[in-house]
């Protein structure tokens, strides 16, 4: 019986990971506001596939693919209603050596694999494990991604050819070759268009400034400078899909690089997805059906001539922005995107290479949040240290490597952390105890929680599930005077938490706070605006005493 209960589970897993009635239903609604933000995503996505293509060492037509193809699938079958997927780059960083090492097909291989890997994690329902990437690492990660991206764009931004392995040695040769033959057509250009992005996104964000900048580059190259290096031309139809590239014999050799695409892949799009949840109202993605997405995309581009794809953080940004609310705006962005080839491909083939540069140059900029940073530098020494030797390894080893060291010290140092701060506490039955009056303050639709042990990265997720989940209350009382350690994973969820209670029109107090809790709490933005409207008190019976007032008002 428990056999046949257990393969009944089974299937019923797999077919969740498959789009169901409920994801056509919300495709019919608001048809015209998810096709306009489909437009705009589209507009944004057009320079950076272009760049991301030339980057991986493919070319700018495999790139534009995998944004057709890898962004059509994963929105269809993923598990996010606001997801774009397409070329990275932070994935285009782990396929420049897999090119060096094995050419074009061993990349196209390496894609296919890494779809069947990404879905047989969704069979496993892996994807739950992504709450414990705690938020140093992920922050420490994107800035390494953000220099690396960087790096890569100096020999086109500069005119020059340069080759390698490693970026700061490419960089590198890049300005020394520069240094010995000046032209400053190509710096001038990759600068103005950077610096016009930048300066865009915060004067007009909703107007696309990378595509202006690239056509204007465009006019420049073709009308006043036919020297400047361009993408060259693009094939005006998607290439028939094919098996060809399949040499069976080398893939033993490059499951080691698949794992890695796929690590990555699985992590970024994870990372974006819930990104994409924080930004928006109501949406929470499906890990494992995200997961699923990502492996079907990769398992069909790559027999287009495709590269890996996985989630983009800033293509989904945008899309959530622009008012998107089910999957159609993404899969109208690929859909745009293949019209635009179909139409205009031989003028996109004129695009300038320091033009794309450029892009990708201010791209990486803006992937860096100077704020967030500073608040998890603030937060805690331990989250620092993680936050900066995740960073320093994702520029100097790889990036599934930085991943694993920054998640082994969090272990450590959270550990640490934990043991110091185990005490054992007098039991008192001195009246201190409020259980039996959170009891009688349900009748005032107020309840209070009482939090015991750690609030770190291991246990938020959970708790944010079950706390966002309260219904029928109109104040909630925090009580945090059992709360063993804070870290920064913990004040992020906690402030998440708090703002998704207050959309619910329900009313947070905290009380009991620690002062060792303290500079977590206010540098990540949880005290600040509670002190400010007198929602923190010292001691749970005055905190209590004002959720009464609180509740009795809004009846």
């Amino acid at each position: 019986m428990s056999q046949t209960t257990d393969i009944g589970a089974r299937a019923g897993h797999l077919v969740s990971l498959l789009p169901g009635k409920r994801d056509f239903t919300e495709m019919r609604r608001e048809p015209r506001t998810n096709l306009l933000a489909g437009l705009t995503v589209a507009i944004v996505a057009l320079p950076l596939a272009l760049g991301f293509g030339v980057s991986s060492g493919l070319g700018a037509a495999a790139g534009i693919t995998t944004a057709i193809i890898a962004g059509a699938l994963a929105a269809f079958f993923g598990g996010s209603n606001l997801q774009v997927s397409g070329p990275t780059g932070a994935m285009t960083v782990v396929l420049i050596p897999i090119v060096a090492a094995h050419g074009a097909t061993g990349v196209l291989t390496v894609g296919l694999l890494a779809g069947i890997i990404l879905v047989l994690l969704a069979v496993a329902k892996a994807g739950q494990y992504m709450r414990f990437v705690p938020a140093p690492v992920i922050e420490g990660f994107t800035v390494g991604i953000a220099a690396i991206i960087f790096l890569q764009q100096i020999p086109a931004a500069l005119g020059v050819t340069a080759d390698g392995e490693r970026v700061i040695a490419i960089a590198w040769d890049a300005v020394a070759s520069f240094s010995r033959e000046v032209n400053w057509i190509e710096p001038i250009m990759a600068a103005a268009v950077a610096i016009l992005m930048l300066v865009g996104a915060r004067w007009k964000p909703t107007i696309p400034f990378s595509l202006l900048a690239v056509t204007a580059a465009t006019f420049v190259a073709v009308v006043f400078d036919h020297s400047i290096p361009q993408i060259g031309e693009l094939p005006a139809t998607l290439p028939a899909p094919s098996l060809g590239f399949i040499d069976l014999s080398a893939i033993p050799g490059l499951l080691g690089a698949a794992l890695a695409v796929a690590a990555l892949a699985a992590l970024e799009s994870l990372l974006s997805a819930t990104v994409a949840d924080g930004m928006s109202v109501g949406q929470r993605h499906d890990p494992d059906r995200e997961l699923f997405g990502q492996g079907i995309a990769n398992l069909v581009t790559p027999l287009f001539g495709g590269v890996p794809a996985t989630a983009a953080i800033a293509r989904t940004a945008v899309n959530v922005r622009s008012g998107a609310s089910s999957r159609l705006a993404a899969m109208s962005h690929a859909i745009i995107l293949a019209i635009i080839v179909l139409v205009a491909a031989p003028l996109v083939g004129h695009v300038p290479l320091a033009a794309l540069a450029g892009v990708l140059i201010a791209t990486s900029i803006r992937m860096v949040e100077v704020g967030s940073l500073l608040a998890l530098a603030r937060s805690t020494r331990s989250d620092a240290v993680v936050m900066v030797l995740t960073a320093v390894a994702t520029i100097a080893l790889d990036l599934v490597m930085a991943v694993l060291i920054g998640l082994a010290v969090s272990c450590v140092l959270a550990l640490r952390t934990i043991s110091r701060s185990v005490r054992i506490e007098e039991l008192r039955l001195d009246g201190s105890d409020h259980h039996a009056e959170e009891t009688a303050l349900l009748a005032d639709h107020v309840v209070a929680y009482r939090f015991d042990g750690p609030l770190f990265f291991a246990a938020a997720h959970r708790f944010l599930l079950e706390l966002t989940e309260v219904a029928d209350v109109r104040v909630v009382v925090l009580r945090m005077s059992r709360v063993s350690t804070v870290d920064a994973s913990g004040a992020i969820v906690l402030r998440d938490a708090i703002e998704r209670l207050e959309h619910r029109r329900i009313t947070v107090l905290l009380s009991g706070v620690r002062p060792e809790h303290e500079q977590p709490l206010t540098a990540l933005g949880v005290l600040g605006r509670l002190s400010e409207m007198d929602r923190v008190f010292e001691h749970t019976s005055d905190a209590i005493a004002a959720a009464r007032v609180l509740a009795l008002n809004r009846r």
